[in-house]
């Protein structure tokens, strides 16, 4: 076993919390799954309408006496605080935040019982997260998969560790096995969040081509997308400056090197990307996975993921134990 103070705090038997998301893959069937297996599963609640939201954490709930997360975007956050608002009215245990400032929410989340855990891609980004009172913060590495910064993970982790000791940090970023976990508690994580690999499980709502794309995807594969800004533009109200990364498409390859190309036609490729989301075809488009996909060669439940990651993270320190001589 492998248990750290995030553990505690969390509720949870592994440090291991499942990334929120979106609406894509992080539904309340995953997530269930994964709090069962003990670590933390988290649903994706961005873009969802209310009552989809209330009926996906009602479900959750009955699914699962253990802890879980909501998880929504800055963006998402503040331009439907009803959202939140609900959540929380829910009695929701973690409310997770990725992508932007999240100002008084940290707050809210306290005053209604429930702990509060932000994703940075900076030092400069978690020092302000901790400032507005964070419990936890995940430090994401560039190799992931959705929406990221420039910095390494094995580069970005120790730093934000020492920047806001003491609150604790999860890595994430490239991490799909045991000797990734193993990593991150080195470099002074106190766990990790992992989202490509629980993508490429039974229990996520993906399409199952899109699942088959990335367990046969390799590490370089998963490519950044910078023409996504120009089909969505980001709004200027403190969201991080992230770039989304993806399995490389069709429709990346076309309009990737035509940016100005796609910014002349956002309007109709935002319509086609939404209804592929809506009609479960997001992989023909921009279906986000990390790097790790190079380490993802099968699709197992989640309750086997994170028992294999437990034990493959054990044998993996024990096996360097005897470098450390006195």
């Amino acid at each position: 076993m492998i248990r750290t103070p995030v553990c505690d705090l969390l509720g949870i038997q592994h440090p291991v919390v499942q990334a929120g998301m979106g609406p894509f893959g992080s539904g309340a069937a995953l997530a269930a799954a994964v709090s069962n297996a003990g670590a933390m599963g988290s649903l994706g609640g961005a873009f969802r309408p209310l009552g989809e939201l209330r009926d996906q954490v009602r479900q959750l709930k009955e699914s699962t006496e253990k802890p879980f997360a909501v998880n929504f975007t800055q963006t998402w956050a503040q331009d439907h605080p009803d959202a939140l608002d609900l959540v929380l009215g829910l009695g929701v245990p973690v409310v997770s935040f990725a992508l932007g400032d999240p100002g008084q929410w940290p707050r809210r989340a306290h005053e209604s019982g429930a702990l509060f855990i932000q994703q940075v891609h900076t030092v400069e980004q978690a020092r302000m997260v901790a400032e507005r009172g964070v419990d936890i913060v995940i430090a994401q590495g560039t190799e992931a998969g959705g929406f990221g910064g420039t910095i390494g993970m094995a580069v970005l982790v120790p730093q934000v560790v020492d920047a806001i000791r003491p609150v604790p940090v999860l890595a994430a970023g490239g991490i799909a096995d045991g000797r990734g976990l193993a990593a991150a508690l080195v470099l002074g994580a106190q766990g990790v969040n992992m989202g490509t690999r629980f993508l490429a499980s039974a229990e996520a709502s993906i399409s199952e081509a899109w699942k088959q794309e990335i367990i046969a995807a390799g590490a370089s594969a998963a490519v950044k997308a910078p023409v996504w800004d120009r089909i969505f533009p980001k709004p200027a109200n403190g969201a991080f400056d992230v770039v989304p990364r993806a399995l490389e498409t069709g429709f990346l390859r076309k309009w990737g090197p035509d940016e100005d190309g796609a910014a002349a036609r956002a309007a109709d490729l935002r319509q086609e990307v939404v209804d592929g989301i809506q009609h479960g075809r997001m992989e023909e488009f921009v279906p986000f996975g990390g790097q790790s996909a190079g380490l993802i060669r099968e699709i197992l439940p989640a309750a086997e993921i994170v028992s294999r990651l437990i034990e493959q993270a054990t044998d993996a320190l024990a096996s360097v134990g005897h470098l450390a001589q006195a």
